[in-house]
């Protein structure tokens, strides 16, 4: 059935009085539901594999890895922590507040959210927000992206079986839809896609002054830098899998490189030896090999490739029939140039070359344009690794390494600027979707006229000096 404004409103209003009958509130009862979560999801995996291979190509090897197994290992660390996250916070209320000495901050649930997930990880980017929302204490709307199709039916499937719709719920439809949903009035709205559409969001959201967080790729896309100092090989092998792990459709890939070009042409034998070792001569005729989601995304890389067609030094082959395309090398490539001045989404790899001695005017330009949700640095001098990942601006990265700083546990992941503002995973996600509300806890007897008139005379002037007493 399609979705109506009618419809909506009523699946809001139907939340809204299910969170206002204050069950959400209980963490056991919240632990509760994040278990089912957790088994629906096992027990729905082959679908779950099945419909991220038919809007994406990828191998149940892949799904697993990066969208289904991460959302299991979410949701663990969440039944691990949330009763002491939960915990109401005692504080003393400080001298200033005698003879009230005790105050409690409560971490309340926002209430009803809205859950807008992209394409590219629609599982993960789905299942894993939806556990934060849940350990939080809010019921969920999800809006999923209308592009992979086969995972939105997969997980109102899943949705439908395991929660009531008055608690979560799936919505599917195209940007109408989302609209439809924004004109509603949540409490909290999580949206994961571009920069373009997030600015839509934060426009609508704040009609009814509704808190967001956003997950973006970043305007100009995220950066590795190779210095000459760098172990090539390991670097080359690191970037390879990346860069073909779902044909370079996610956030916090690398977008474009820049490499010293006193070790340029070693580094570029190097990725190419890879990639043929990790996925073959051909990748567009690889099964283990994902495809691009749309034609017009394929349709991109065709036409960037013929641009670019003289400096193309590795791929830059596809087939159009599977909407496969090669991971493709392009270099050499200028800083300033168009490509590598907006997020590209997908295995083309663009490769700037820089002198090593002017690394520092390389990072001046990086940090001059919209900062990126990743950072990627392969290098000896760790000082140096240390100094730019503690002063760039960025969400967050890695020292010789790609990608799994997302997964480690306990930590944020977020973006800044462009690339987004809040964080989540674990506890981080927690607070996401909670509010913490202070609570101090007034006394009837006691009460000293400090705060009262008069503030004049004598009587003024004792509560002066007893208020800087107090201030230390």
């Amino acid at each position: 059935m399609a979705c109506t404004r009618e419809s909506v409103h009523e699946i809001v209003l139907n939340q809204r009085r299910f969170f206002r009958s204050r069950k959400t509130l209980d963490v056991k009862w919240r632990m509760e539901q994040l278990k089912t979560l957790r088994q629906a999801v096992l027990d729905h995996q082959d679908m779950l594999q099945a419909a991220l291979y038919e809007d994406l190509g990828k191998s149940p090897m892949e799904a697993y890895l990066c969208d289904i197994g991460p959302v299991i290992v979410e949701i663990n660390e969440i039944l691990r922590g949330l009763k002491k996250w939960a915990r109401p916070e005692k504080h003393f209320s400080g001298l200033m507040c005698f003879p009230s000495t005790r105050t409690t901050v409560y971490k309340m649930p926002y209430g009803v959210s809205l859950i807008i997930s992209p394409f590219n990880f629609p599982i993960l980017l789905t299942l894993g927000v939806l556990a934060a929302s849940l350990s939080g204490g809010n019921t969920a709307v999800i809006k999923t992206s209308s592009k992979s199709a086969a995972s939105t039916l997969a997980l109102k499937k899943l949705i439908a079986k395991t929660f009531p719709e008055e608690y979560v719920t799936v919505i599917d439809g195209g940007h109408d839809v989302a609209d439809l949903c924004l004109a509603e009035r949540f409490d909290k709205i999580f949206y994961t896609g571009s920069p373009a559409v997030a600015r839509h969001v934060l426009t609508e959201a704040a009609a009814h002054l509704t808190s967001v967080a956003l997950e973006l790729g970043g305007e100009t896309g995220n950066w590795c830098v190779i210095r000459k100092d760098a172990n090539l090989k390991d670097a080359a092998r690191k970037i390879a899998f990346f860069k073909l792990c779902n044909a370079g459709q996610i956030c916090i890939n690398i977008n474009q490189i820049a490499v010293a070009e006193e070790i340029a042409d070693e580094f570029l034998k190097e990725m190419k030896a890879e990639f043929v070792r990790q996925i073959g001569e051909k990748p567009e005729e690889n099964p283990e090999y994902p495809w691009l989601i749309t034609d017009a995304v394929y349709a991109k890389c065709e036409r960037l490739t013929a641009e670019y067609a003289d400096r193309v030094i590795f791929g830059g082959t596809g087939n159009r029939e599977s909407r496969r395309f090669a991971p493709t090398l392009i270099y050499p490539v200028n800083q300033d140039e168009d490509i590598v001045q907006h997020e590209l989404f997908c295995p083309l790899l663009p490769v700037v070359p820089f002198r090593d001695a002017d690394v520092g005017s390389l990072m001046e330009t990086i940090a001059d344009r919209e900062h990126p949700l990743s950072m990627y640095v392969f290098t000896s001098d760790m000082k140096w690794a240390e100094q730019v990942m503690s002063t760039q601006q960025f969400g967050g990265g890695c020292i010789n390494e790609v990608c799994i700083h997302m997964m480690v546990k306990g930590v944020p992941f977020n973006g800044t600027g462009h690339s987004g503002m809040g964080a989540y995973h674990g506890e981080w996600g927690f607070r996401e979707f909670t509010h913490p509300a202070t609570v101090l806890r007034g006394r009837t007897c006691w009460n000293l006229p400090l705060r009262e008139h008069p503030y004049g005379g004598k009587a003024g002037k004792t509560k002066m000096k007893l208020l800087k007493l107090f201030e230390r």
